[in-house]
């Protein structure tokens, strides 16, 4: 086949995925709203059916409800039927997928989930379906045609499916009041958990780690100490660990510029007054975007008691994740 046929051929499949796409946005109705009613009022959990490639599309739904605040989790209703069916309880809400609505594998676990009083959910293809006659909720999730050009292997219908799913995991996340922090929460080895849970006493430096000097301190010490503890600062403090300022490199470029004396001078003659500081229990992304607004590559980590706890450098958060 030549090169621009298969291009055309592509073209045309997501041309046809994306008009199913557009087509769903009419049936965002009251059906969709008593959807998300019954499944933000659920006291248990969302159980996603679903049998072949409708199985696969429901994977993909419960994880993304599980992932945004709404505890789901995926059953095969085969196996349901070989005793999974007592992972669902009475508190929970059924969420079915079927293109047809006529899955034998779904419609042998109707009359079990009707007895308990569960909640049904279904999404199909077929609103006279027998799946979509017998759920308490119907979304109607037809398409016009496959992408397949044989009209046969799910394509178009497993799209629309998913991107209602998407639709009715977004809208529950937002009625939720669920934030970046919660999905950070369910993300604690992502780079957005790392982003957003990690704190600055979690990767600063303490202790001899800590480049300091006194404000009396001779410069060529303060540069001994920078090269010592390799953060490319030093942090000016009194006797009590109260930041009186810092040096950095670009202190000292300074200073060569307007000839000072490199091996006689004080440090408190070339250190940049006060600064920029950050508490311990911040988040690291705010220590982050605070560097990257500033312009600075290291940050004092002040107490409560406004005493010197740690010196927070860029290459920390970019090693860290954070960045």
């Amino acid at each position: 086949m030549h090169p621009d046929q298969l291009k055309q051929l592509a073209s045309q499949v997501l041309t046809i995925e994306a008009q199913a796409i557009e087509q769903l946005k009419s049936r965002i109705d009251d059906r969709f709203v008593h959807a998300c009613d019954l499944m933000l009022h659920c006291r248990g959990r969302i159980v996603v059916l679903g049998m072949g490639k409708s199985g696969h599309i429901g994977g993909k739904i419960a994880a993304t409800l599980a992932s945004t605040g709404a505890p789901a989790f995926f059953v095969h209703p085969a196996e349901a039927s070989h005793g999974d069916m007592g992972m669902i309880t009475a508190q929970d809400v059924v969420v079915a997928l079927s293109n047809s609505g006529e899955t034998d594998e779904i419609l042998t676990l109707l009359p079990l989930i009707k007895r308990l009083g569960i909640p049904l959910i279904a999404l199909t293809g077929n609103p006279d379906s027998t799946l979509a006659q017998t759920a308490d909720v119907h979304i109607n999730v037809s398409v016009a045609q496959e992408a397949c050009p044989l009209g046969l292997a799910p394509t178009s219908s497993t799209t629309a499916t998913l991107a209602m799913g998407d639709a009715l995991a977004v809208a529950l996340l937002e009625a939720r009041g669920f934030t970046a922090e919660d999905f950070a929460r369910s993300h604690p080895g992502g780079r957005l958990g790392r982003r957003l849970l990690l704190l600055t006493h979690d990767v600063m430096h303490t202790g001899e780690q800590m480049p300091r000097n006194a404000p009396d301190d001779l410069l060529r010490d303060a540069l001994l100490e920078m090269s010592r503890k390799g953060l490319g600062t030093t942090i000016v403090v009194d006797s009590e660990d109260h930041i009186l300022g810092v040096f950095t490199d670009g202190d000292l470029r300074r200073a060569l510029d307007r000839q000072v004396d490199v091996h006689n001078a004080r440090v408190a003659e070339v250190m940049t007054s006060g600064g920029k500081t950050i508490a311990p229990g911040t988040l690291a992304a705010e220590a982050l975007r605070m560097m990257q607004e500033y312009r600075i590559n290291a940050l004092p980590v002040v107490n409560s008691a406004g005493k010197l706890a740690g010196v927070l450098n860029m290459h920390d958060l970019l090693r860290a994740g954070v960045l």
